[in-house]
């Protein structure tokens, strides 16, 4: 299966993306990490990327796709893939299809924004050992202060809700769109993000048409 996985930060495409990628056994790919490779490689396209980079500019989208394309050519994506974080626009989708990458389902996360704004600002870590909790549901035993290495908990700066909603905005403006294109070529399937990771997992199954 060749999966596009979208949702809102925060909704768990990561999580869930682990899940897939293990079910299938299919790799997730996230365009950060193909950017790095293909740079790190020196690939023709790698190189193009590298002087978009070094100046300072967004590699564009052309760029981005011939990079995605080249990463779908490897042995480890014969059985298909997971891609996780792109495409980011409408441009970027079109792109992809016009490319000639076969998609067989796009899957969205949904998740209200009210949920991952309280979900993403209860987050804490601590500031020695980085250890994650969060202030509802994985409470340390002291408030403040790590049950492991009682370091300080603090909040990372892009957890503070107006960070959050400014993330969110962007995700509607510029990446949400990409769902009625995909609808449009009967491509898109939905899955609502619950409290609890089992039962997302399930609704994830069986919008894909997997085993619950």
């Amino acid at each position: 299966m060749n999966l596009v996985l979208m949702g809102p930060p925060g909704a768990g495409k990561g999580t869930q993306g682990e899940i897939l990628s293990k079910r299938l056994d299919i790799n997730t790919i996230s365009t950060g990490v193909m950017l790095r490779t293909a740079i790190k490689e020196q690939s023709e396209i790698g190189k193009i990327a590298e002087k978009y980079i070094n100046d300072g500019k967004l590699v564009p989208d052309d760029v981005i796709v011939s990079i995605v394309k080249e990463r779908m050519q490897k042995p480890d994506c014969a059985k298909g893939f997971i891609l996780d974080g792109f495409p980011r626009t409408t441009a970027q989708a079109e792109a992809l299809t016009e490319s000639g990458v076969k998609i067989d389902k796009v899957l969205s996360l949904e998740v209200a924004d009210e949920a991952i704004i309280e979900r993403l600002s209860s987050r804490r870590e601590c500031s020695k050992c980085g250890a994650p909790y969060n202030i509802i549901s994985n409470k340390p035993e002291t408030e403040g202060i790590c049950d492991k290495c009682k370091g300080e908990l603090i909040q990372r700066a892009d957890d503070v809700p107006e960070t959050i909603k400014n993330r969110l905005n962007v995700y509607h403006e510029q990446t949400e769109p990409i769902k009625a294109y995909y609808e449009k070529l009967g491509l898109l399937v939905t899955a609502k993000g619950e409290d609890k990771l089992e039962d997302t997992t399930s609704n994830v199954a069986k919008a894909l048409g997997l085993e619950v």
